[in-house]
C-alpha cells in the first residue's frame, strides 16, 4: 500500500502536463495552484458530492426576510458611497445559440442588458450624490464587445477603477487516464469556464480589489448580468453593512420551476451552505428537487465585505477553497462521441461556508429574473413587463395574474434567431396570458392577443402562422 509521500509524488506528477499548459496559456501562478487543489481532489476520488446525511434544511424564520425588516433605509444610503455593483458578464449564451455576449442582447425597449445596466448606475449616482462604481467581470470572449458596447456611455468608468477585469480558464480533463484534454480540431475546447468561484481570484490577479480598496470600497453587490432583477436596494444594503457580515447570499422561496437550482442548506457544523444539482448524489435528486424540504433557491446574487475577503485570502495564499463541481461533459459538447472529459468548476455562492460570518436573506421573486432560455426573453420583450423611469425592468403594474408561465417546443425556439423568426413582429400581447404552451413550427402575426391558459399545437410537418390581429383564449390546434 502506497504511503502518503507516495501518493503526492505520483499526483504532482500527474499535475505536471496541466501546470505546463497552463503556464503556455499565460494563466498566473494562483490559478494554477486553485487548478491544482481541484485536481487534487478528483485524483484521490473526491467526487464533490454532498449527501443529505452531510446537511439539514434551512426552516422559514432561521434567515432575515427582506420584506419583514424595517428601518435599515437610511444605513443602506450611508453605505452606498462605499459600495461597488460587479456584474457577472463572461457568458456567452451558446445555448440560445449567440456567439457574442448574451448581455448585448435587446430585452426592452429596443435596449440590450447592459444599455440597462448602465443607465440603471447613472441614475443611482445621481439619486444618491455619490461615484457609485460599476465593474464587469467578462471573459475573454465577452471583453471586447462588452466595452464596445458600453464606450457609448463615456462617464460610466469611476476615475482609477476599470470597467472590466477578466475571469479565468481551467483545462478540461479526460476521464480517462485523467490527463490533459486535447482537441486538435478546436484547441479552444479543451479549456472550459472555471464558474463564477473564480471571481475571488481574478479580483486578485487583475488587481480589482485592491483598486477598489484603495478607493474606500467596502461593500460589493454581485450579480448576474441577465438577471435585471437584481438592483440595488438600500434595506439589504443598510441589513449587511450594520450587521458587519463578510458574505451574504440573495436567497428566494423554491417553487417546482426551481426545483433544479442549487439550494441553501446547513452544515452539521451550523454554517450555511450551498449545494448545487451536480453536487447531489444521484439516488437522493427526488429530495434535492422537493421544494417543500429546502425551501430556499440561490438567485446567484451576493453581497461581499470586500475587506473581510482580503483578510481570508491573504490567510490562505489567495486560494479559497470552495466546493469542487465535477461536471462530466464530452470535450465538445456539440459532440456526444467525442472523449468525456471531467469540467473542474466552483459556485460563487459556495463561499458562503467559507467566510464566517456569513448570513443568507429572503428576497421577493421579483430580485430573480434571469435569462436562461429564449422563452424567458419573450416573456421580458412582452407586456407581461414593463421599463420604469429609472430603468428597472418590473412585472406591468396592469398584470392582475402570477409569473407568466412560457413552454416554448425547443426544436424550433430554442435559438435566438429561431426566436426572431417565429416572432417578427416582436412578442404578442401577453398581459392577460396565465401560461402559453407552444409544440409545433408556428409563427406569430402581428398585433396577436394571447390570454388565459393556452396551448397552441402545430401537429403537421408543415409551418404554419397564426394571422394577424388575432385573439386567442382557447387551445388552437393545427392537424
Amino acid at each position: 500500500m502506497k504511503n502518503h509521500n507516495q501518493l503526492e509524488a505520483e499526483t504532482a506528477k500527474q499535475f505536471q502536463p496541466f501546470a505546463e499548459k497552463m503556464e503556455r496559456n499565460g494563466l498566473p501562478p494562483i490559478v494554477v495552484d486553485t487548478f491544482r487543489h481541484y485536481y487534487t481532489l478528483l485524483v484521490r476520488g473526491e467526487t464533490g458530492l454532498i449527501s443529505n446525511a452531510d446537511i439539514d434544511p434551512v426552516a422559514e424564520g432561521e434567515i432575515a426576510d427582506v420584506e419583514k425588516l424595517t428601518g435599515l433605509k437610511e444605513a443602506g444610503r450611508a453605505a452606498v458611497g462605499k459600495s461597488v455593483v460587479i456584474k457577472l458578464n463572461g457568458g456567452l449564451g451558446t445555448s440560445m445559440g449567440l456567439s457574442r455576449a448574451k448581455s448585448l442582447l435587446t430585452v426592452k425597449d429596443n435596449l440590450a442588458f447592459l444599455d440597462i445596466i448602465a443607465r440603471q448606475i447613472l441614475i443611482y449616482r445621481q439619486e444618491y450624490g455619490v461615484r457609485l462604481p460599476v465593474v464587469f467581470m467578462n471573459s475573454f470572449s465577452t471583453e471586447a464587445d462588452t466595452l464596445e458596447a458600453l464606450a457609448s456611455y463615456g462617464d460610466l468608468a469611476a476615475g482609477p477603477i476599470p470597467l472590466s477585469f477578466l475571469q479565468h480558464k481551467f483545462p478540461k480533463v479526460f476521464q480517462e487516464g485523467l490527463t490533459p484534454a486535447t482537441w486538435p480540431a478546436d484547441p479552444d475546447l479543451e479549456w472550459n469556464p472555471p464558474g463564477h468561484g473564480d471571481i475571488y481570484t481574478a479580483l486578485v490577479t487583475s488587481g480589482m480589489l485592491k483598486k477598489l480598496l484603495d478607493a474606500g470600497i467596502l461593500y460589493a453587490f454581485i450579480s448576474n448580468s441577465d438577471n435585471l432583477g437584481a438592483v440595488m436596494d438600500e434595506t439589504i444594503l443598510g441589513y449587511f453593512a450594520e450587521n458587519n457580515f463578510a458574505f451574504m447570499m440573495e436567497v428566494a422561496d423554491r417553487t417546482e420551476a426551481d426545483s433544479k437550482g442549487g439550494h441553501l442548506a446547513r452544515l452539521k457544523n451550523g454554517r450555511l451552505t450551498l449545494r448545487e444539482i451536480a453536487q447531489c448524489p444521484e439516488d437522493e435528486l427526488s429530495q434535492f428537487q422537493d421544494v417543500k424540504v429546502y425551501k430556499y433557491f440561490n438567485t446567484n446574487t451576493i453581497w461581499i465585505n470586500m475587506a473581510a475577503l482580503k483578510e481570508l485570502l491573504d490567510a490562505h495564499n489567495n486560494v479559497i477553497r470552495l466546493d469542487m463541481i465535477r461536471n462530466p461533459k464530452t470535450v465538445d459538447p456539440k459532440d456526444e462521441s467525442s472523449p468525456p472529459v471531467y469540467q473542474l468548476e466552483t459556485a460563487m455562492g459556495s463561499a458562503i461556508s467559507v467566510f464566517e460570518e456569513a448570513a443568507a436573506i429572503r428576497v421577493p421573486r421579483s430580485r430573480f429574473a434571469p435569462v436562461k432560455k429564449c422563452q424567458d426573453l419573450l416573456a421580458l420583450w412582452s407586456d407581461c413587463y414593463v421599463l420604469t423611469d429609472d430603468s428597472r425592468v418590473i412585472q406591468n403594474p396592469k398584470r392582475r395574474l402570477g409569473t407568466l408561465v412560457l413552454r416554448l417546443d425547443s426544436r424550433y425556439y430554442k435559438k435566438i434567431d429561431q426566436l426572431r423568426a417565429r416572432f417578427p413582429h416582436g412578442a404578442p400581447s401577453l398581459l392577460e396570458c396565465a401560461a402559453l404552451d407552444v409544440k409545433g413550427d408556428v409563427t406569430f402575426g402581428k398585433g396577436v392577443s394571447i390570454k388565459a391558459k393556452v396551448a397552441i399545437a402545430n401537429r403537421t410537418d408543415k409551418p404554419v402562422a397564426v394571422a394577424d390581429g388575432s385573439l386567442i383564449e382557447e387551445d388552437m390546434v393545427f392537424a
